[in-house]
This record gives C-alpha cells, sequence and structure tokens, in this order.
C-alpha cells in the first residue's frame, strides 16, 4: 500500500497535491473552541457573523458563478463541482409533488443563493418555481441588484417573505446554529406558515444539553470567527415537536467535526405540520 501510495505521489502534478494538502489541512483548522455560557461572552471571543470579510468573500464568489466563472459555492468557498444535498432536492421535490408542481421555497440565511442554484439543475418537472431569501440587508441589497429573477427574491423578514411567497416549503440550511436564539426562529415559522421544514447542515451531538463555542475558519476560506451552537439533538427535535411531526433523518457524511470534548454530526431533518 505505501509502494502504491508513494508512486500516486510521484506521479500526481503539483498543482493537485497542493490542492488536496490545502483542503486537507482546511478541514482540520476549522475549529470548535470554548463553552460558554451566553451569546454575549461567545459573540465577545470572536468576530461575529456580520463580519465583512465574510459578505465581500460570498458577493465575490456568488458573482463568479453567475457569470459562468466558476461552477458552484458553497460558503463563499468556489469549488468546480456542484455539492447536491439529495435529501434536501428529494424533500422539496416531494413537496412539490404533494403541491401539484408548485415549489414555493422559503430560505431563510441563504445568502445570494446557494441553495437555489443547487436545486436549479432539477427543476424542469415542476409547473412553478418561486424562491425567497431572507437574509441580513446587505445581503438583501445585493441580491435584489445582482442576483433575484423572475423566481429568486430577498426579503429582510419572514413576515415579508411569506406574504410575496406564500411557501409550501421551509429551507434553514447551515443557519440554525449560528442564530442568538435559533428556537425563537422556529417559532416564528410554525406561526408563519404551514409549510414543510427542511433542516440541512446543522450541528448535533448527543449531549443532552447545547454547547455554545466559537467556530474558528482558516483564513484560506476567510480570515472570520463566530458563535455557534452544537445542539443537543434530543433537545433540538423536542423545539419543534409542538407544531411538528418528524419524518426524515439524515447525516451529511462529508462534514463530521470533532466539537468540544465530544464528536458531533452535521445532520438534517424533514418536518410536517402536524394537522
Amino acid at each position: 500500500m505505501k509502494g502504491w501510495r508513494r508512486i500516486a505521489r510521484d506521479l500526481a502534478p503539483p498543482v493537485l497535491l497542493r490542492a488536496f494538502r490545502r483542503a486537507a489541512t482546511d478541514a482540520r483548522h476549522i475549529r470548535f473552541v470554548g463553552n460558554y455560557g451566553n451569546w454575549q461572552a461567545a459573540l465577545a471571543a470572536s468576530q461575529g457573523y456580520a463580519s465583512e470579510a465574510i459578505f465581500e468573500k460570498t458577493r465575490a464568489a456568488a458573482i463568479r458563478v453567475a457569470r459562468g466563472e466558476a461552477v458552484y459555492e458553497r460558503d463563499s468557498v468556489v469549488l468546480d463541482r456542484v455539492e447536491y444535498s439529495y435529501p434536501v432536492i428529494a424533500a422539496l421535490l416531494r413537496c412539490a409533488c404533494a403541491n401539484d408542481g408548485r415549489l414555493r421555497v422559503l430560505d431563510f440565511g441563504g445568502a445570494l443563493g446557494t441553495s437555489y442554484r443547487q436545486f436549479k439543475a432539477f427543476r424542469t418537472p415542476l409547473r412553478e418555481l418561486q424562491w425567497s431569501i431572507v437574509e441580513q440587508p446587505r445581503y438583501v441589497e445585493c441580491g435584489r441588484t445582482q442576483f433575484a429573477n423572475d423566481e429568486l427574491r430577498f426579503f429582510e423578514s419572514i413576515a415579508a417573505a411569506v406574504a410575496h411567497t406564500k411557501p409550501n416549503a421551509v429551507l434553514l440550511s447551515g443557519v440554525l446554529q449560528y442564530l442568538e436564539y435559533p428556537r425563537r426562529l422556529i417559532g416564528e415559522i410554525a406561526t408563519s406558515t404551514s409549510a414543510t421544514v427542511i433542516v440541512d447542515r446543522t450541528s448535533c451531538s448527543a449531549l443532552a444539553e447545547d454547547v455554545l463555542t466559537v467556530q474558528i475558519v482558516p483564513p484560506s476560506i476567510y480570515d472570520a470567527s463566530y458563535p455557534c451552537w452544537i445542539f443537543s439533538a434530543s433537545g433540538l427535535l423536542r423545539s419543534f415537536g409542538e407544531k411538528y411531526r418528524l419524518d426524515v433523518t439524515f447525516t451529511d457524511t462529508a462534514h463530521a467535526w470533532i466539537g468540544p470534548k465530544r464528536e458531533f454530526e452535521i445532520a438534517g431533518f424533514v418536518f410536517e405540520p402536524k394537522s
């Protein structure tokens, strides 16, 4: 085995080796540190998610994709292939089938349209697609001027998005763990719409309690750090339990991290409103 590895290493172009080493280093260097008693303490120990560096990197990557200069971007990182989340796509298509081929998505924290662009390859059989992103004001302003189209719209509040779109699916992809009050958002969604709720890329552990930590991103992605919840999976499910029934659970096996003291998963769930 070592011989084959040495041969592969010798034959691989230097640029490929550098890319592989950088990817491996980036994955190792995303760190989660501390166990903070409250959000303000974690925020004081980090730069915060509203960092200008995050916005500018995300905007630049999305522009490259829109211009056809790159294939895909995720979390501001430009990729040479689309990273499809097939459980999410399946859930969205199932929702469309249940609504006569019409899919109206409220994408909370959807940046400048990453999940929308991922899903577009699967939209052909749909009779209608509306995708409404709720984001920070600077993302909304940028999205409206540079990325909005007949299907894609940007809003600063759930209420505005619901009034415009009347969604039958709500997508929470990689967002709950970065909110100060994630359960408040869950409650707002439950009272605003009776849509299917799809939760993706969310950090969950087997612990009995949530852990509030700081996620540190390597400079090769962008120089940033921000508070991050590692949810107790059982506790998070209870937060949905009053208004929703859990329909599907899945795990993003490509993203598994070692968290504070315990391993945690990047998990996903599909919830249907209780009748």
